[in-house]
């Protein structure tokens, strides 16, 4: 985990650089490593500085297209060692959301417990392993998460968009 040090824009202003500093992450970078994944958005490292512990990544618009968008947690509550968390997302986002389905919320990939689609909501366990080793228990409720949702789900309105099941059944 580490913490932005610096944001800068570039002249047309519709790109800026980000700095990070973050000791634990950097204690296995190397020089050439240049993809670090920050909550689920995939970034090229375009600067790293050893000595300060800190690298710098170039963001762009197309940037965030790692990201399918992003939402707020409306609870968290634990249950003996783990914690259950839901998340308040858009309709055009739950369509890809099911129950026992995958999504990433913040790099971290996970498996959907329930859809309540009438809250627009989805709910997910995260056990006492896993809160030690991800940020989404940093979080606190009303704060934004990234969403990713399964790929395949996208495939398959790909497909659906596309007339190909119609021509396959029309056959």
């Amino acid at each position: 985990m580490g913490k932005v040090r610096e944001l800068g824009f570039d002249e047309s202003g519709e790109s800026f650089d980000m700095v990070i500093h973050s000791p634990i992450v950097l204690e296995d970078f190397n020089l050439g490593d240049d993809n670090i994944a920050v909550n689920d958005t995939c970034l090229t490292v375009t600067e790293f500085n050893s000595e300060r512990l800190e690298f710098k990544v170039g963001l762009a618009p197309e940037t965030f297209g790692h990201v399918d968008g992003t939402r707020e947690i409306v609870s968290m509550e634990v249950e003996g060692d783990s914690l259950w968390i839901k998340v308040k997302t858009s309709p055009e986002i739950l369509n890809f959301i099911v129950a026992k389905g995958f999504i990433a919320v913040d790099g971290t990939s996970l498996t959907v417990v329930d859809v309540f689609d009438e809250e627009e909501c989805f709910n997910f366990l995260l056990v006492e392993y896993t809160q030690q080793k991800v940020v989404i228990p940093l979080k606190k409720i009303g704060q934004k998460v990234n969403l990713e949702v399964d790929i395949l789900g996208k495939y398959v309105e790909r497909l659906l968009s596309s007339g190909f099941v119609e021509s396959i059944e029309s056959r």
